[in-house]
This record gives C-alpha cells, sequence and structure tokens, in this order.
C-alpha cells in the first residue's frame, strides 16, 4: 500500500488550542517536510503508533511530543493568555509565509 504525504494546511494557526490542534500542526509540518508518517518516525526516532496518537489528538508523554517538535523543526513557547491572542496574529502571517 502506498502512503501519502500529508498536505501542509496553510489554514491552520500556529496557536494550538487543544490536542487536537497540535496533532494538526504536526502532521501539517511533517507534510512541509515531505515525510510519510513511517519516514517521519525512524528519521525522529519515534514509535509510529506514538506519532499516528499525537497527529490524532490523543495524549502521548511530553518526552516524545518535544522530541517530534525538535525533530520538525517547531518549538513549544508558552505565553499567558492575555497574549495569546496578540501573537497568533502576528505568527499567522508567517506561519502561511513558511
Amino acid at each position: 500500500m502506498v502512503r501519502k504525504l500529508p498536505l501542509p494546511d496553510i489554514s491552520l494557526s500556529p496557536v494550538a488550542h487543544d490536542l487536537q490542534s497540535l496533532g494538526a500542526l504536526i502532521r501539517s509540518q511533517r507534510g512541509r517536510c515531505q515525510l510519510r508518517i513511517d519516514d517521519a518516525a525512524d528519521l525522529l526516532n519515534v514509535s509510529k503508533d506514538l506519532l499516528s496518537r499525537l497527529e490524532n489528538g490523543r495524549s502521548v508523554g511530553l518526552d516524545g511530543l518535544m522530541k517530534v517538535l525538535d525533530g520538525l523543526g517547531l518549538k513549544l513557547l508558552v505565553v499567558p493568555k492575555g497574549d495569546a491572542l496578540f501573537l497568533e496574529d502576528r505568527l499567522t502571517e508567517s506561519w502561511k509565509e513558511a
């Protein structure tokens, strides 16, 4: 069975509000990197199951999350809720251009 690459979704907000949106951002970034899920898991040294659970909005350990984010060139930024809306507007344009 031929596995298809996910298409990058430029309509996504770069702010993850829940596990579903975080998973969608990770899947989109994997598509930008042109990696199939099994190839990405091998490259990131995580299981395919972990990557699949993460992309589908299910919980994974923090160490696995950080390994995936780092391997795909993403960073986790923690800010006060009040600043998130301000930053989201500015980050959205940058995310779409990347």
